[in-house]
């Protein structure tokens, strides 16, 4: 069965369509709430809250967007909505042009030929995901959807409600954060 085959099944009441649905995604989901949330347990709450808004709002899909982006809709919100309850903080950035171009400006250090970097490359993990936990929720979603879990800036636009114009400014500002950040922390390597 397809999946539109499934998800029409699945709102008829059939239980076995509904599971290959769940069985398709809930792997990408609780990867999904990971990257968002940086906590195991709190991915499974998202993972099992995603689920059971699915069943239960599964009657009001409509079909205008794909499955997946519905659902990945569902699952990004309630992983947001667990992080502000959290209340966490996060750097930001200060909205105006000035600070994009002192950033395309500066001289980033080229890491990418390191031959360390093999020895360190839970270190490595480590760091980045320090710098995407700095990033406030509105770039830190996008650059996850984006450049982690490798959605179009169309699917990204959708399930964020946003404009694909405002999800590359985000995402290139999230970019230039980590790569100023990741920069910083190569330059001290071959430093010391």
């Amino acid at each position: 069965m397809t999946e539109s085959e499934l998800v029409v099944a699945a709102k008829k009441g059939d239980r076995h369509a509904l599971g290959q649905l769940v069985s398709k995604y809930n792997e990408r989901i609780y990867n999904l709430a990971l990257r968002i949330l940086r906590n195991k347990e709190d991915a499974e709450d998202i993972l099992q809250e995603a689920f059971l808004t699915v069943i239960e709002k599964l009657d009001t899909f409509d079909g205008r967007s794909s499955f997946f982006t519905w659902i990945y809709r569902i699952a990004t919100n309630a992983s947001l909505m667990k992080l502000r309850k959290k209340k966490l903080v996060f750097a930001e950035f200060p909205e105006n042009p000035d600070f994009e171009k002192s950033l395309e400006n500066m001289a980033f250090v080229d890491w990418s030929q390191d031959p360390s970097l093999n020895i360190h490359n839970e270190e490595v993990k480590k760091m980045l995901g320090q710098a995407i936990n700095q990033l406030s929720e509105t770039y830190r979603t996008v650059f996850i959807l984006r450049d982690l879990e490798q959605l179009s800036i169309k699917e990204t636009s959708k399930i964020l409600e946003i404009s694909e114009e405002n999800v590359k400014i985000r995402l290139r500002r999230a970019r230039f954060f980590l790569r100023d950040v990741l920069s910083k922390y190569f330059s001290e390597r071959i430093v010391s």
